[in-house]
């Protein structure tokens, strides 16, 4: 059985750890290790998780039998009264296909819609694999982004996007 909780600050070196196992066989081969090195530091340090948690993002575990197996993250997106942001969704590999995806992104969407919430945008490598988990979850892309996120390193992304009815 999957279970969902609402991560909480002692929850965020569980979500460094899942973050950290999960980014190699993810973006190995689309982007450079030093990239992946990088931006691991830069988004998943506990500093900026912590920040992340005070600001008003929403953080979900998913635990399979005591152990965290995965996480979502979200929040409202500034300047907008009905629009939110999923900003991460890692799932381990040990339970890929298993259904702890969907799960946490059926929660994320959900929670946005009891909060008000209209729509659901995201941002994910053009090359990743879990573009077509989005897309069967009912993602549209909506453009086409190359974001600079410094060091010389940049993300190259789809923006994508789902009406949350």
């Amino acid at each position: 059985m999957i279970l969902l909780r609402r991560g909480k600050e002692k929850d965020l070196s569980s979500i460094q750890e899942i973050a950290k196992i999960t980014w190699g066989p993810t973006y190995s081969g689309i982007i450079s290790a030093e990239q992946i090195d990088y931006m691991l530091e830069k988004m998943y340090n506990k500093g900026v998780l912590l920040d992340q948690l005070l600001e008003g993002y929403v953080f979900l575990i998913a635990e399979v039998e005591g152990k965290d197996v995965g996480f979502a993250s979200y929040s409202k997106l500034e300047n907008s009264d009905d629009a939110y942001k999923l900003h991460k969704l890692y799932v381990l590999p040990e339970v890929h296909g298993k259904g702890v995806g969907k799960l946490l992104i059926n929660e994320v969407f959900d929670k946005v819609k009891e909060a008000g919430g209209k729509s659901l945008e995201l941002n994910v490598n053009r090359e990743n694999k879990s573009t077509e988990f989005y897309k069967n979850a009912g993602f549209k892309i909506k453009e086409t982004v190359n974001l600079e996120i410094g060091n010389g390193f940049f993300m190259n992304d789809y923006v994508m996007e789902k009406t949350i009815e």
